[in-house]
């Protein structure tokens, strides 16, 4: 009987992923450029993974994320090293400073193509918990400012300044919640899109001193 999927067998099963997926000869990839392809195959072969060993829910679009189960919550994301970055739904702006509201584990790869052989090495796998999904440099300064006892239209005035999404309304509320709970330091780069686009540079280099980060680099 396969066993429950936890949080610990994710970090190590996606370690050995990539072990295994490093030497493997990926020919259905040779010659594909587009890193949203190459994504898809890395997320389906790494589900499989998890299926053939552990008791894992999979979700669905519908769902949201990659592995909605309870206590795992995780969003599978894969990007090349040259421009690790990513895409996720844009839900509100709260998303920015508390955080995206559920895990994220990032494959890096390197992809190496020869005429007959593709070659993925898979060069760091970061899992980052969901109380660290938050943008660096905004949760960093707000931190700060709640510390030195800036008041509400202080944080106000912060959040215009960086162009955080909303209007006066959400401006206010999340000025009341920031004073009342100053976020967890962050550690993606979050940028305003239609969608938000995440970066993973900061947190790939991280070496295992941040609580809630747990990094492998090859």
């Amino acid at each position: 009987m396969k066993s429950v999927l936890t949080i610990e067998k994710l970090i190590d099963s996606a370690k050995i992923f990539c072990d295994i997926e490093s030497m493997e000869n990926h020919i259905q990839l040779i010659g594909i450029t587009d890193g949203k392809a190459v994504g898809t195959y890395v997320e389906h072969k790494f589900q499989q993974f998890l299926r053939e060993r552990y008791t894992v829910e999979i979700g669905s679009s519908a769902k949201g994320i990659d592995l909605p189960g309870f206590g795992i919550e995780t969003d599978i994301k894969v990007t090349s090293i040259t421009q690790p970055q990513s895409s996720c739904p844009f839900k509100n702006a709260r998303q920015k400073i508390f955080g995206l509201g559920y895990n994220l584990l990032v494959f890096v790869y390197d992809k190496q193509d020869t005429k007959d052989s593709c070659i993925l090495r898979f060069t760091h796998c970061t899992f980052i918990g969901k109380q660290r999904t938050a943008d660096f440099t905004i949760t960093k300064r707000l931190r700060e400012m709640v510390y030195d006892g800036a008041n509400k239209e202080d944080i106000i005035g912060f959040l215009q300044d960086k162009n955080v999404p909303g209007d006066e309304i959400i401006y206010n509320e999340l000025a009341d919640e920031i004073l009342n709970n100053p976020p967890e330091q962050g550690y993606l780069t979050i940028s305003n899109a239609l969608q938000w686009r995440l970066q993973y540079s900061r947190v790939i280099g991280l070496e295992n001193h941040v609580a809630g980060v747990r990094n492998y680099a090859w």
